[in-house]
C-alpha cells in the first residue's frame, strides 16, 4: 500500500520518494520533471547584520548529490533587505538512471541564518523513457 501522507494536505503516489532523507529515487530510468518550492524565513534577530555583498541564495535540485556537475537544477536570488519571508522555486527536467536519486540543496550566502518553512514542496513526475 502507498505511503500514507504525513501531514494536512500532503500526499505522494508511488515509492520513489523518502519523506526521512528528502530524496526522490528513480523506479525506472526516464527523464523526470522536478519542482522545488521552499518557503524560506530569514531569523529577524539577524537580519540587522546582513551586509548588501551577501545577498544570494542558491536552489539547486542536485542528482546523486553532484551539485557542481551538470546533474543538476539551479535558481539563484537576491533577497530583499527588508523582507523577512520569501519564496524561492526551481523547476526542471532532469535525466535519472534507475536508482539514482535526486535531492534538494539550499546554498545559503544571505549572511544570515534561514529556515525552510512548513508548506515548502517537492515533487518528481516521470515524464517518459
Amino acid at each position: 500500500s502507498p505511503p500514507q501522507a504525513e501531514k494536512e494536505g500532503m500526499f505522494h503516489r508511488g515509492l520513489g520518494l523518502n519523506l526521512t532523507s528528502g530524496q526522490y529515487t528513480a523506479p525506472i530510468a526516464g527523464y523526470y520533471t522536478f519542482t522545488a518550492r521552499l518557503h524560506i524565513a530569514r531569523r529577524e534577530q539577524q537580519k540587522k547584520m546582513q551586509s548588501c555583498r551577501g545577498n544570494r541564495l542558491r536552489v539547486l535540485i542536485c542528482v546523486q548529490s553532484h551539485c557542481q556537475h551538470n546533474s543538476n537544477l539551479e535558481t539563484t536570488s537576491q533577497l530583499e533587505s527588508g523582507s523577512d519571508l520569501f519564496t524561492i522555486s526551481v523547476t526542471g527536467v532532469l535525466y535519472l538512471q534507475a536508482g539514482q536519486y535526486a535531492s534538494v540543496f539550499v546554498d545559503n550566502a544571505a549572511g544570515s541564518p534561514l529556515t525552510v518553512q512548513s508548506g515548502s514542496d517537492f515533487s518528481a513526475v516521470l515524464l517518459g523513457v
